[in-house]
């Protein structure tokens, strides 16, 4: 069991009431003075968090690391072992474009990756973007891309240094290696060329962090002027900007979390006013690419909930002119898809697992690539160029390390390029991996990716990190994750739950865990807790749940209904205040959740739902285990209150002993720390958290 010093101070927050009441129902928020009422602003200059709420943050920040202070050794250890497993002096695999090929690569001991290009038939790299240099000093720096114009002349790269994720873009010369005067403060982060390569596409997020304005930008005009292409007035519906793979139209796209519509401007005349698809209608969802003149449509309409692909012309796009193409197959989700000249290519989903898809536009003829492992990970990275025959993709398993392919989908002929090098040494053969399907209590089997070592006994005396998500429809791959073997190593069954409100068994997967069916996710996480007790691979008090932003929530959740079955439990960057922040339609993501979740603005019968599983409401006077949790404070996505009250709540009314700890990052957002191995000292900070609380601090590696 984790022992906190003697001579630490646990942080007492303020009890400050603030009373509520929305449809007839009184409540009493005794933390809500941790939401700092200027939290647009902070976000852009932390400096301005007000001192109280700081001084609190603080003092956590302070009992956290005195609590795990006899944890040190081991955190440096951890870390010391992950960075090598890392190939510091690491590079991808260039894409071709035209004359070049272009990649990303690192510098030994670089937080930061460098943007490259080589000459398309082999040469001398040449170095588009030092980001390390761009970084500097700052304690926070992160990328938000680098898109290179048409022409192979410019490049468009953004980056945000507070970790709110308000980007700043800059258009470089790629022959002189210098940045215009121009920068363009407050975007999304990407920016999408004109075919002219006279100027691009840009998001501009407004003063709630949401990107509800799509603009032009005309090279060497001033950002003041640019023009207004779109304009989103319903702050529920993200928007940005794309392009399909031909190159032909800069797409518009408009969603929320399950409705969609596109816009279609010809990319060579981007004074062009917007081309709709086909309008929203609440619960349709489509994507839209092109090829040869025909529109290829994803969409899950009429009906089809686990997607179908679908034709019509850029003349008549309407959804009265679709015509099926590749028909709606229950229980073979399509999760994505793009054209090329000749050839149709999609990634779906079937019983579970992965699989590409590729069909010839000429004659029909279909066939696909697929692995056998009994789970794995596969990724479809597609291809910058429209006229060719050759796509990339990355699989791995829970066993193998990532492997970049590229294929010929004409020839079939699969050429492997590259496979992730491990520094320090890995023999698949020492792991095992393994997915089993887990019942819930209503009779469902989930299914659960599991990895332990060759050597590791299976007689419950193991302990077992669980991982679970279960929300928005995302699916966690069984991919490979070096520093899982930290874990691994020390006698650990690694384990992945999922659970429902992620897609991996479908469509329907998804909706059981959502809204009005929200209590499956948590149940489905406790029972695949109890099965693996059951099957002898772990015991309950063993067990260390994690679950990070949605996945926090999930934490919160099971925290509260089933304390005892968890050993420890951390939950990262959690979204604990649930019903809170429904309520707060200032929020950045408030408006865009509601379809996930519910209005409680509007339903009562919402707000009730979300008041029985909120965290943050319903923390009770029961035993915990232990907790770690963490935060980041300009995190636009879970802002840094939802985790602190929720500690503080935690600490007034729970019984027990069980530490409860949180760490807020000061200089962060969301992702945690930005660079490479900055981000390792957090693993290693949760590492040997769960190594604490199940008694294996001194575990030797096997």
């Amino acid at each position: 069991m984790l022992k906190i010093p003697a001579d630490a101070a646990l942080p007492v927050a303020h009890v400050r009431p603030a009373h509520s009441q929305t449809h007839g129902i009184d409540r009493v928020d005794n933390y809500g003075w941790l939401r700092a009422d200027n939290w647009q602003e902070m976000f852009r200059d932390p400096e301005l968090l007000h001192a109280d709420i700081r001084a609190y943050l603080e003092s956590e920040n302070a009992y956290q690391e005195k609590a795990l202070a006899g944890t040190t050794a081991l955190r440096q250890a951890l870390v010391a072992e992950m960075r090598g497993r890392i190939k510091e002096d690491d590079s991808s695999v260039p894409a071709p474009d035209g004359p070049y090929a272009y990649g990303i690569s690192y510098q030994q001991g670089a937080e930061y990756p460098r943007f490259v290009r080589v000459p398309r038939n082999g040469g001398e790299e040449t170095v588009l973007l030092d980001v390390p240099v761009e970084a500097g000093d700052k304690p926070y720096f992160s990328m938000g891309g680098a898109t290179h114009s048409k022409d192979h002349r410019l490049l468009a790269w953004s980056y945000d240094d507070a970790g709110s994720e308000f980007y700043t873009i800059a258009v470089r010369d790629l022959a002189s290696g210098k940045d215009d005067a121009t920068r363009l403060d407050d975007t999304g982060g990407s920016a999408t060329w004109s075919a002219a390569s006279d100027g691009f596409f840009y998001t501009r997020m407004n003063a709630n962090h949401r990107p509800d304005k799509l603009f032009y930008h005309e090279l060497g005009a001033d950002p003041a002027n640019d023009r207004l292409v779109h304009e989103e007035k319903d702050a529920g519906f993200f928007m940005n900007a794309g392009e399909t793979q031909s190159g032909k139209y800069i797409t518009i796209d408009l969603h929320d979390h399950e409705t969609s519509e596109v816009w279609l401007i010809p990319a060579d005349a981007p004074q062009t006013a917007p081309l709709l698809v086909a309008p929203r209608e609440v619960g349709v969802e489509y994507s839209v690419d092109e090829a040869n003149g025909v529109l290829y449509i994803l969409t899950n309409a009429n009906g089809a909930r686990d997607f179908k692909i679908v034709t019509a012309s850029p003349e008549n796009p309407g959804q009265e002119h679709w015509v099926d193409l590749v028909p709606h197959e229950d229980g073979r989700l399509i999760l994505s898809h793009f054209t090329l000249r000749r050839h149709l290519i999609w990634l779906e989903r079937r019983a579970g697992l992965p699989r590409i898809v590729v069909r010839n536009l000429d004659d029909g003829a279909e066939h696909s690539v697929a692995f056998e492992e009994e789970a794995y990970s596969l990724g479809l990275s597609g291809t910058y160029e429209f006229d060719t025959t050759t796509i990339r993709f990355s699989y791995s398993s829970l066993t193998t390390p990532s492997q970049t392919y590229d294929y010929d989908v004409a020839s079939r002929e699969r050429t492997l390029l590259k496979t992730q090098e491990v520094p320090s040494g890995h023999n698949a053969a020492d792991y095992v991996t393994r997915r089993i399907m887990a019942p819930a209590r209503d009779g469902e089997l989930v299914p659960v990716s599991l990895l332990h070592h060759r050597d590791t006994p299976l007689d419950g005396s193991a302990p077992c990190l669980l991982y679970g998500y279960g929300s928005y429809g995302i699916s966690i791959p069984a991919s490979f994750n070096s520093n899982a073997l930290s874990l691994v190593d020390r006698g650990f069954v690694w384990a992945i739950a999922h659970i429902r409100g992620g897609k991996d068994k479908g469509f329907a997967w998804y909706e059981n865990g959502r809204r009005e069916h929200k209590l499956n996710t948590f149940h489905d996480f406790i029972d695949v807790a109890n099965n693996l007790v059951e099957q002898g691979f772990t015991r309950h008090d063993r067990i260390v749940a994690h679950g990070g932003s949605a996945g926090g929530m999930l934490m919160g959740a099971v925290a509260n209904m089933a304390p005892q079955a968890f050993g420890g439990i951390v939950a990262a960057v959690p979204f604990v205040d649930v019903l809170n922040t429904m309520l707060d339609d200032t929020l950045p993501l408030t408006p865009p959740e509601w379809p996930e979740w519910g209005n409680p603005i509007v339903s009562k019968a919402d707000y009730e739902r979300i008041a029985s599983y909120s965290p943050y409401d319903n923390v009770t006077a029961q035993d915990y285990p232990p907790i770690l949790v963490l935060a980041g404070l300009t995190d636009p996505r879970v802002t840094y209150w939802e985790p602190a009250k929720w500690v503080a709540r935690l600490r007034a009314v729970k019984t027990g002993n069980s530490p409860v700890l949180l760490k807020t990052n000061m200089d962060a957002g969301h992702a945690g720390a930005s660079g490479r191995f900055a981000r390792l000292e957090e693993t290693a900070l949760v590492y040997a958290f769960a190594l604490a609380v199940v008694d294996k601090e001194t575990m030797p590696v096997i």
